[in-house]
């Protein structure tokens, strides 16, 4: 009883002190503790370290490497040579004349790793390494592009369904129904086939992938959206701006999707990796970048079709193998970084 009257005494005298008590109390705010939780995870970091690296890989290092181009080929293999024989005839006399000629230059396909190509060249005698940085530039573009307009048409619409509800929600989610149930692969292999029939430049094929991409993925991300507004809609701050007379627009776009937003991010950063892996099926099927570009699915792609670079040529494949496996694991680090860092019920 005596320490428990001394320690009340010793809290009144701070309470009769003239000090403010907030000069001694730090408040934190919401984002620098979910920067802070992010970055206590050693997984979150080694994930965006991989990220990053991939980043600077595929768009710095063709500026430190501007030996070869992505679409250019080494013609410094061995020369063919053609032996001619020409009979003429001189003053009754036949003669033969024997000259060997030069006739073209092959070009330096599967060559072995070296100074000039530091993980050789592949079938057609393209520098592996440039088309692993090019092919990091379509396949990291192609998902990022998908996955921020999935992200915008899945807002949009969830939003709308799950503000409105009744027969604005039944459209929607029936549409939404419609597309999961549609069979990805043979619609993509029909497209293709429009597409090689059309002569459409390969390089804008990639264009024609995204938007493909996102008609097909967005349904996942309205229903998450829609999910987590119908149990929003009903708290006080929306009954409250209800009240006060805001327009429809600004209390789904102003009040409800910001409080959507931890759960959509860390939605968006784990599709990164499943996006990276759909692109390079597509890619792996010849459904998606054609030659002379190049993506990593479509660096993979040769082996299916040649079994001899599948067991003797590992490092034609596996480079980009290696660069696909590095990317989804980094993104979907990050994606449970993100996830136990907005977690409101996590404590540290």
């Amino acid at each position: 009883m005596e320490e428990l009257k001394n320690k009340n005494e010793a809290v009144a005298e701070v309470e009769e002190t003239d000090v403010p008590l907030d000069k001694n109390v730090r408040l934190m705010s919401p984002t620098r503790m979910v920067v802070r939780r992010f970055f206590r995870s050693k997984l979150s970091i080694v994930g965006l370290v991989m990220v990053i690296g991939l980043f600077l890989f595929s768009f710095v290092g063709p500026l430190f490497y501007p030996q070869w181009g992505e679409t250019e080929l080494d013609k410094s293999g061995k020369t063919k040579y053609t032996n001619s024989e020409t009979t003429y005839t001189v003053d009754g006399v036949e003669y033969t004349l024997r000259q060997t000629v030069e006739t073209e230059v092959e070009d330096n396909f599967l060559a072995p790793p070296s100074a000039s190509h530091p993980l050789g060249t592949d079938k057609q005698g393209y520098d592996i390494f440039v088309r692993l940085m090019y092919g990091g530039r379509i396949s990291l573009t192609v998902s990022f592009i998908a996955v921020f307009l999935i992200s915008i048409l899945g807002v949009i619409l969830g939003g709308i369904a799950g503000y409105f509800g009744g027969v604005v929600d039944n459209v929607i989610m029936r549409i939404c129904d419609v597309l999961i149930c549609l069979p990805g692969i043979p619609i993509l292999l029909i497209i293709s086939t429009i597409l090689d029939a059309s002569d459409i430049d390969a390089k804008y094929r990639i264009y024609l992938l995204m938007i493909y991409l996102t008609f097909i993925s967005w349904p996942g991300t309205a229903r998450l959206v829609r999910g987590q507004i119908l149990s929003l809609r009903e708290q006080e701050y929306m009954v409250a701006a209800e009240a006060m007379g805001y327009s429809t627009q600004r209390k789904i776009f102003k009040h409800l999707v910001p409080n959507v937003m931890p759960q959509l991010i860390v939605s968006m950063s784990l599709s990164l990796g499943s996006m990276i892996l759909y692109e390079a099926t597509h890619s792996y099927l010849n459904l998606g970048v054609k030659p002379p570009f190049a993506a990593w699915g479509t660096m993979i792609n040769i082996i299916s079709t040649d079994t001899d670079i599948l067991q003797n040529y590992l490092n034609v494949w596996i480079p980009a193998g290696v660069c696909i496996v590095i990317a989804v694991l980094g993104f979907n680090f990050i994606g449970d970084g993100l996830r136990d860092a907005l977690d409101p019920k996590a404590r540290r």
